[in-house]
């Protein structure tokens, strides 16, 4: 009875259009209550949720991101995908400019939706100028830019790593989205060269050798970004959180210094949307926190994990019931909240499963982002939509193709655990 009230308040709170926040809280609130706990219990647990030192992981990255992101180096890393594709000379060689450039800004801004956004504003118009449908083009975007969920560094992977207590290290969460990101990319690359040559696609153009030259070394000042997040975790020489601090100052001076593309009168604004952002998300985890707590009290997890036994004892099935929960969970909740009240019900039936953490952190985070990619709370989508200037429904009428690459990807992830597990173990960050 207790569990029905505290889930029962999270719902009609959502239902009434309460912030998320807030209805976590009043869900903890009322929990609270329900079972006889002090509200000073539940006020220092909201409190505890955002002491972590592990939480300045999150503003360092989406600071950095945001600057890389608005600076000019979307432009650039479309240049430099460009002169790669080139050599080529594939049959829809501007889609694959897409996902390449795509891959290289996910391994910068941790954002999606900041992928669609500054990808989608370049290559759209000019895939759409060289003969591409812009429905397509526009569903590419939207689709490629899942990959920044799971490559590092993922803001939301830093989130999982909260919601799990902080027990999951952010390294190894990091690099286990490497390959199921890389492997996102390349099933895309594939899909777009079976569309090119069933619908003749144009082929891509080689780049001068004097052009691509200058192309390359422009963008190696943002990818050394790269090098920095990834070279500086595992080479030991600093932390995940530093790594997001020496990111952020190297942003600033590459966009600032060497890009010169972004006015100093502006920066005050990028600033205030960074900080607004990073609030949202630290009140979502305190509030995500407390009811965390009330759900431990209730014994949530573990009768979680009875249910599903009285299911199957399979693995395997298990984990094909959980796919479609995270799927459908992922088109009704945003990411942040949907990751911060499922992981402390899920995790605890994964592990006894036998299911890695960080494997099912990574399952966790491909299913959510699927629903980021589908309505009615689809933030990839409804962003992709309107940088196409196309409407959703033209959008959902040709984006079943992309939909079966994702579900491809995540069966593959979710029955294959050393393409997440593999990195992590050879790095000796696992655990």
């Amino acid at each position: 009875m207790d569990i029905f009230i505290l889930l029962a308040t999270m719902l009609i709170c959502f239902l009434i259009g309460m912030p998320i926040a807030y209805s976590l809280a009043m869900a903890a609130i009322v929990g609270a209550l329900s079972i006889g706990i002090p509200l000073e219990a539940v006020m220092l647990k909201i409190s505890d949720g955002v002491s972590k030192v592990a939480m300045l992981t999150i503003p360092f990255f989406v600071l950095a991101g945001a600057i890389m992101a608005e600076g000019g180096m979307a432009r650039r890393l479309v240049a430099f995908a460009d002169v790669l594709v080139g050599l080529t000379r594939l049959r829809g060689g501007l889609s694959i400019v897409n996902v390449l450039a795509t891959t290289f800004l996910s391994g910068i801004s941790g954002s999606a939706v900041a992928d669609t956004s500054a990808i989608g504003s370049v290559m759209i118009p000019q895939m759409e100028k060289n003969g591409y449908p812009r429905v397509f083009a526009t569903n590419l975007t939207i689709t490629s830019s899942v990959q920044a969920l799971l490559v590092p560094p993922s803001h939301n992977a830093v989130l999982y790593s909260l919601a799990t207590g902080g027990t999951i290290s952010i390294s190894a969460l990091f690099m286990a989205g490497v390959f199921p990101g890389l492997l996102l990319g390349f099933s895309l690359v594939v899909l777009c060269l079976a569309i090119a040559y069933r619908e003749k696609h144009p082929h891509g153009q080689a780049v001068p050798a004097k052009d691509a030259i200058r192309i390359a070394i422009d963008a190696s000042w943002g990818l050394i970004t790269l090098v920095i997040i990834l070279g500086g975790i595992l080479g030991g020489i600093f932390t995940a959180i530093e790594a997001g601090a020496v990111a952020c100052i190297w942003a600033f001076f590459v966009t600032m210094f060497i890009y010169r593309d972004y006015r100093w009168h502006d920066l005050p604004v990028l600033l205030h949307r960074t900080l607004r952002t990073v609030a949202m998300v630290m009140t979502l985890i305190a509030c995500a926190s407390s009811v965390g707590y009330i759900m431990a009290l209730t014994q949530m997890p573990a009768k979680m994990t009875a249910f599903f036994l009285s299911i199957s004892d399979n693995k395997y099935v298990i984990l094909f019931l959980i796919n479609v929960l995270l799927l459908v969970l992922g088109t009704l909740v945003d990411m942040a909240p949907s990751i911060l009240i499922a992981t402390p019900i899920l995790l605890p039936v994964m592990k006894n499963f036998g299911v890695d953490p960080v494997h099912f952190g990574m399952i966790m985070l491909l299913n959510l982002g699927i629903g980021l990619c589908h309505p009615p709370v689809g933030a990839i989508l409804f962003v992709g939509c309107a940088v196409g200037k196309v409407t959703i429904e033209q959008v959902m009428r040709k984006i079943w193709p992309f939909y079966a690459v994702m579900f491809f990807v995540l069966m593959c992830v979710t029955y294959l655990p050393e393409i997440s597990l593999w990195l992590p173990r050879q790095l000796q960050v696992l655990h």
